[in-house]
């Protein structure tokens, strides 16, 4: 289960978030949606333990992760908005290179690399090294490395960014084995489809603050309208003015 409690973070004058609090809890699929700059990538990367908090408190499975980030972060898989690939390794060396970051026993790494690359249709690809590969390839790669481990918690910033059809299908389905495993997911998009069609729960921050969360339906009710996207624009534009 991933917490946050009263979160705000500033860069010199520019304050990023403030004040957000929520839950994404254990089988659920919680989305994050904004517009850009709305605070959804400053608060996953405190969450991942790139950037520290000014205030306020992030847990993974009650693990404090300003405190104690290295346990923390043995509790999530991270698929970050910065794809940083060594363009000298291959798909797979990626992939092994994370696993054994995260110490999964060197006889089920192997096995666990076939099982993720198969899902994810990476055969054609695994053993090239990736440098000259498309955006897509390039997200397959850092999807296999995020779940390598086997996380309690997976934390998917944009994760359909840039993939084709067939590979977008695959990750909304790896997204709901996720969540049938009791996993936590907490997703950011701006694809509101995506969020309508996988979230249990929805957060809508504007501006660095939450001004509304809740199901598809309750998002809609806040905002007197049918359709998703029209209720999103109408809770940003209401913060905006």
């Amino acid at each position: 289960m991933i917490e946050v409690k009263s979160l705000s973070k500033a860069f010199g004058d520019i304050r990023a978030i403030n004040d957000i609090t929520f839950t994404a809890g254990n089988g659920r699929v919680t989305g994050l949606l904004g517009p850009n700059g709305a605070g959804k990538s400053t608060t996953l990367r405190i969450l991942y333990g790139l950037l520290v908090q000014d205030t306020g408190t992030a847990l993974i499975d009650n693990i404090d992760i300003k405190s104690d980030r290295l346990r923390a972060q043995q509790r999530i898989g991270v698929l970050p908005d910065s794809h940083g690939l060594y363009v000298r390794l291959t798909a797979r060396e990626h992939i092994h290179y994370f696993g054994r970051m995260h110490n999964v026993d060197e006889n089920k790494l192997e096995s666990r690399t076939n099982e993720l690359i198969k899902i994810l249709n990476m055969e054609a690809i695994a053993d090239r090294q990736v440098e000259g590969f498309s955006q897509g390839e390039r997200m397959k790669v850092c999807l296999a490395r995020s779940l390598i481990h086997d996380p309690a918690n997976v934390l998917l910033d944009e994760p359909t960014n840039g993939l084709d059809v067939m590979t977008t299908r695959t990750v909304r389905e790896i997204i709901s084995e996720l969540k049938s495993r009791n996993i936590a997911v907490l997703f950011s998009s701006h694809l509101m489809h995506e969020v309508s069609r996988l979230c249990d729960h929805i957060i809508i921050v504007s501006e660095g603050s939450i001004v509304a969360s809740g199901t598809t339906d309750e998002i809609r009710a806040a905002a007197g309208e049918d359709n998703l996207e029209e209720a999103f624009v109408k809770l940003v534009e209401r913060v905006v003015a």
